[in-house]
């Protein structure tokens, strides 16, 4: 174990600065740094007790990849029985249910499946040593992949105050610049205090459920989190903003100061489905160039969440959107 003080400088000392994010211009195209979630992969095999670290790495080196948001499900061991790509959430970047420790919500109770891995995640989160991640930090730098953003899902909905302490030092330590999670405005209540605690951004990603106000649906879900701290910042998917009838042109153009980062797919509107890139109403193209034109700060980064063909796989299928989001920036 480390004390906090040691963590910091092991942490700081891991990886030389200029192999940092922010000296890094790698991801970069026309303006626009480009990446993808490590949801994208979601087709990667499972080994019970491993963590996907090196089908993580194979995948991005496929794709040409250096800028990932990173999710912590694909940094903790799989536990058995099969647990979604989306892992530690309330609601993965589909939007399907799922309890944090993986298993199905029964109902609007976890099955006690999942109340047993959910403690069994817990214990490792605690008790794993820094050294780790710090590892993991390193073996992506080794092959030029960027950790941007960690993503946690669920975030603060059942975390013991040690858990959330925990989480933020693991995000430092695998080098990313914020946690990202889908999680609810009662959860993001709960985690503020550990946010302006760690001086470590937030940043809320937001699905189509717009019938509930506890879900991270609408701009004004956005703008009742955004009051609760200073750290806390906009995860936009413009996939889902589009579908759940608001204007992420119009939105970024308002809120770019407080966005880390958007999640590009395309979706119909009127809360329909995912399809695959060009055939929805998500104005990829405009948010795009808006970005590039404005040299705002803001990755674009794929999450690949359309139906993959049977004669495909997901990696064949974010290189074409990675081409898709070049050819429009070019």
């Amino acid at each position: 174990m480390y004390s906090r003080r040691k963590f910091g400088k092991l942490a700081a000392m891991a990886i030389p600065m200029a192999t940092t994010l922010q000296s890094r211009a790698d991801a970069m195209f026309h303006g626009v740094r480009l990446g993808a979630i490590t949801y994208s992969f979601h087709d990667m095999p499972n080994a019970v007790g491993q963590d996907h670290v090196d089908a993580v790495i194979a995948d991005c080196k496929a794709c040409g990849l250096e800028l990932i948001e990173l999710l912590s499900s694909h940094v903790e061991p799989y536990a058995a029985p099969a647990r979604p790509a989306s892992a530690t959430g309330t609601a993965g970047p589909q939007g399907g249910a799922v309890a944090p420790g993986g298993a199905p919500i029964v109902g609007q109770r976890r099955s006690p499946e999942a109340m047993k891995n959910r403690e069994v995640l817990r214990e490792w989160r605690l008790n794993t040593p820094m050294s780790h991640f710090v590892d993991i930090r390193k073996r992506l730098a080794a092959n030029n992949i960027s950790v941007y953003a960690y993503t946690v899902n669920s975030f603060g909905n059942d975390f013991t105050d040690e858990e959330m302490d925990r989480v933020f030092d693991q995000a430092k330590a695998i080098g990313a610049t914020c946690i990202s999670s889908s999680t609810t405005l009662t959860a993001a209540q709960k985690t503020a205090p550990f946010a302006e605690k760690h001086n470590f951004p937030v940043t809320f990603h937001n699905h189509q459920d717009i019938t509930d106000p506890n879900q991270f649906a609408t701009p004004e879900s956005f703008y009742k989190a955004m009051a609760m701290s200073k750290m806390f910042r906009i995860n936009l998917d413009i996939g889902y903003i589009t579908g759940s009838g608001s204007d992420a042109v119009d939105f970024i153009k308002k809120n770019h100061d407080r966005i880390t980062h958007i999640h590009v797919k395309d979706r119909k509107r009127n809360l329909g489905p995912s399809v695959p890139w060009g055939e929805g109403d998500t104005p990829i193209t405009p948010v795009l160039k808006l970005l590039g034109e404005n040299h705002y700060p803001i990755p674009a980064l794929v999450e690949l969440s359309y139906t993959v063909p049977d004669s495909s796989n997901c990696v064949t299928e974010v290189k074409k959107c990675l081409k898709y989001m070049k050819q429009v920036l070019s």
